[in-house]
């Protein structure tokens, strides 16, 4: 396996170090990024994914209109979707130590998803 793994489309960016450092992990937009702890990029993946699985189980209850808001945290981050099962945006903020933000809109959110769930680094 390589030593780093980027990869980005449009309007998103992840990363991965393959080494010991501080912040091996990388989220990003398009004018924005935060590096990640370790533990910071598992949470994010495993919140991530929670969300999206709700968000997918969601659409068999909610009319086509409706827009619902979703949130999960850990101590180290706090992600939140909003929008509608199919299309929606991703919001996450960092509870501790550096207290950063970052969000993604609904046009880049499905293949974000994506991308993480091919992520093999762990």
């Amino acid at each position: 396996m390589s030593d780093r793994i980027i990869k980005k489309g449009q309007g998103w960016r992840l990363g991965w170090k393959n080494e010991k450092t501080a912040y091996p992990g990388l989220i990003g937009g398009e004018d924005w990024a935060i590096e990640l702890t370790e533990t910071e990029f598992i949470d994010f993946c495993r919140l991530f994914d929670q969300l999206a699985t709700t968000m997918t189980s969601m659409s068999q209850e909610l009319m086509d209109e409706e827009r619902i808001a979703c949130e999960a945290e850990s101590e180290l981050l706090w992600l939140e979707v909003e929008g509608f099962p199919h299309a929606y945006s991703l919001r996450v903020i960092l509870n501790q130590g550096r207290r950063c933000e970052g969000n993604w809109s609904a046009k880049v959110v499905r293949e974000l998803s994506q991308e993480i769930q091919k992520l093999n680094i762990f």
